[in-house]
């Protein structure tokens, strides 16, 4: 089952997905996916929430609705199917971009300044992800949809946030998924750490610094009890690397964001009910967020823009769409029925 258009491959998730490379000005790629022609129901089918039935006709106006474009996060890339199905189930086009040295586009860089890929997940300047943004936004509309959604989780989140100040009048509606814009850390690490940081990941932006905890991924995969087949290499359950430059990256953007940005269309920003520990193993690892700290999301939320509506999911876990049931449902319903009033 093939795409539209050159370039469409067979996705890693089979026959009934496509993806293509984006070439980028900077010798960088980064990959677009998306359902092949002919993989989407005909009409919508049941999905969270108060989508149509299967077999019945398509909600009104679902013709002019806007394409959704999913961002993943760090130490991560797109997977979540469901997620695809429940969007397009409503009338909404999906596709999913896995930024330069993620996932599908690891390895795949000519080796530009940065060397996107040498280092998975590694950049020096978050700037460089609008590259990959401006690229996937410009094939999609070449696809025939005039109008984006952008749907960022945790690191992908910040990064569509910053993009989406810097491109007043590209996007239709922002959402959010536990989007990362501080660092969950005592104020020594906020303050003088980040300081640090600042210094060294200019001089040595490849210097290990840190890593994440591997038991959000442990409680995640199949192999280790979870619920999810995702690929290891892409998403190791021990992670990939901290390094200094990126984290120098990010505690920037986590400054432009709370200095206040102005992003021009309506932001949904959604989050767990509760914070759980960010390190350990702990029982409530899936219902909590166990990686960021609510409390920052929902504040830093309120300097995104003059439209912006907080949403917290009861037994949420970090990716909301990765939530045990019913918080994935909820999630997914909340998500759609206010694109679907909103625009």
């Amino acid at each position: 089952m093939a795409g539209t258009g050159t370039g469409w491959r067979t996705d890693v998730l089979g026959e009934d997905w496509v993806a293509r490379d984006l070439d980028l000005p900077d010798g960088a790629v980064a990959t677009l996916v998306r359902r092949a022609d002919g993989a989407r129901p005909a009409a919508p089918s049941a999905a969270p929430g108060r989508g149509s039935a299967a077999g019945e006709e398509p909600p009104s106006g679902a013709g002019e609705r806007p394409a959704v474009l999913y961002v993943h996060g760090f130490i991560d890339y797109f997977f979540q199917t469901h997620v695809a199905e429940a969007v397009e189930a409503r009338g909404y086009r999906f596709y999913a971009l896995d930024l330069r040295g993620y996932g599908r586009s690891i390895g795949r860089g000519s080796g530009a300044p940065s060397r996107p890929d040498d280092d998975p997940n590694f950049v020096t300047d978050l700037a460089v992800y609008a590259r990959d943004l401006d690229a996937a936004a410009r094939a999609i509309r070449a696809e025939g949809h005039e109008r984006l959604v952008v749907l960022g989780h945790s690191t992908g989140g910040l990064v569509a946030s910053l993009w989406a100040d810097a491109r007043p009048g590209r996007l239709a509606a922002l959402v959010l998924n536990s989007p990362w814009f501080d660092l969950n850390k005592p104020w020594v690490f906020r303050g003088p750490v980040t300081w640090v940081v600042d210094a060294v990941g200019r001089v040595a932006p490849r210097l290990v610094v840190g890593g994440l905890d591997p038991h959000w991924a442990e409680a995640l995969h199949a192999s280790t009890g979870g619920e999810w087949d995702f690929d290891l290499a892409w998403k190791p359950i021990e992670g990939f690397p901290v390094r200094a430059g990126f984290l120098r990256a990010v505690r920037r953007g986590h400054a432009r964001v709370a200095r206040g940005l102005h992003v021009d269309c309506p932001v949904l920003v959604l989050a767990s009910a509760r914070s759980g520990p960010a390190s350990g193993w702990h029982d409530a690892l899936l219902t909590t967020d166990s990686v960021l700290d609510v409390g920052q999301i929902t504040s830093r939320a309120e300097r995104l823009g003059d439209d912006v509506t907080v949403v917290t999911v009861e037994g949420g876990a970090h990716d909301l769409a990765l939530s045990p049931e019913p918080a994935r449902s909820t999630y997914l319903r909340e998500v759609l029925d206010w694109l679907d009033a909103r625009v």
